[in-house]
């Protein structure tokens, strides 16, 4: 369990081959500290486990899955990737509850400099803007953000100059995909209302 709040951004380093597993060397700070084999640690919102760690550096393997339903596809050495660790029991939580599984990714079709701040719209796939309600909580890329404006399947999210400068947003464009996460209270809503549907 995570809470969208980015600890550091982390480089993607180098990508190896085994086979049909991909594994992703990542160069970290903050994150390396305290880490042990088997820990999770979302990049770009993707729940991984470490399987190496080598002084700065966390090996992790990427599932074909993984690869197919995630912009980590994308990434390339040189890369940056938010990073987070999982939360402690005590941990103050700034942002929402995420899981580190990844609904879907999401088109940038805007990305621009609005006064101080930034805005940021994406398009996802037609049929899940239901989980999408205004002031409504969604990971982008593993960071905790509030749904902004919402028109058919794209949304805006709003930037303060802070979350730009420690997040991989700033290297991000128009046309790039990021991983989104939609709030689970939504998904089950939507459960809950459809079983409850089917017995009425």
């Amino acid at each position: 369990m995570f809470s969208g709040i980015v600890e550091e951004t982390g480089t993607l380093k180098e990508i190896k081959h085994a086979g049909e597993l991909t594994k992703f060397v990542i160069g970290a700070g903050k994150a390396v500290e305290g880490v042990k084999l088997g820990d999770s640690i979302a990049n770009n919102g993707c729940c991984l486990t470490v399987t190496e760690i080598s002084g700065k550096e966390l090996v992790f393997d990427l599932l074909e899955e993984t690869l197919r339903a995630t912009n980590l596809n994308a990434m390339k050495p040189g890369s940056l990737l938010n990073i987070e660790r999982s939360l402690c029991v005590g941990d103050r939580i700034g942002g929402h509850f995420v899981t580190g599984h990844v609904d879907c990714t999401a088109l940038i079709t805007k990305w621009e400099k609005s006064g101080a701040d930034y805005e940021l719209e994406l398009e996802v796939p037609k049929g899940l803007e239901r989980y999408l309600v205004p002031k409504g909580c969604v990971a982008i890329d593993g960071i905790s953000l509030t749904v902004g404006a919402v028109n058919g399947n794209r949304f805006n999210v709003w930037i303060i100059p802070h979350t730009l400068t420690v997040t991989a947003l700033r290297d991000r464009k128009a046309g790039d995909r990021l991983n989104i996460e939609f709030d689970m209270l939504a998904k089950y809503t939507e459960k809950l209302l459809a079983v409850s549907g089917k017995n009425s």
